[in-house]
């Protein structure tokens, strides 16, 4: 490995909400709706919002998402998160789309170790 290389690189992610045709959703999120993540930041369409509990049922999953994983690992694997009511019948899907490159000392102060 090149020390001299501060780079890594992160998946954006598409959260798109899915369900039954003429289900009924109780999050005020219609199907389709969505938002991406790149990098850290959260991006949704001009308009539309996003429920706090949908998002916080998908959020601790969604940094693990970002990194690339082994192909056996189901985090590679499995892409939807039911819906925090449990009268809803939505699902949150996770997409990877494209990889997106950092540079360790663009994100923190924090210094790498010397190996």
């Amino acid at each position: 490995m090149d020390n001299s290389d501060d780079s890594f690189e992160l998946h954006d992610l598409r959260v798109e909400v899915v369900a039954p045709p003429g289900a009924r959703l109780y999050c005020s999120a219609q199907p389709g709706d969505w938002f991406e993540l790149r990098g850290e930041n959260l991006f949704l369409p001009e308009g539309q919002g996003f429920s706090i509990y949908s998002l916080a049922a998908v959020l601790p999953l969604l940094a693990a998402k970002q990194r690339p994983t082994h192909p056996n690992d189901w985090m590679s694997t499995d892409a939807e998160v039911a819906c925090p009511d449990p009268n809803c019948p939505s699902r949150l899907r996770i997409t990877r789309l494209g990889l997106r490159r950092f540079r360790h000392s663009d994100v923190t102060a924090t210094e790498r170790p010397v190996r």
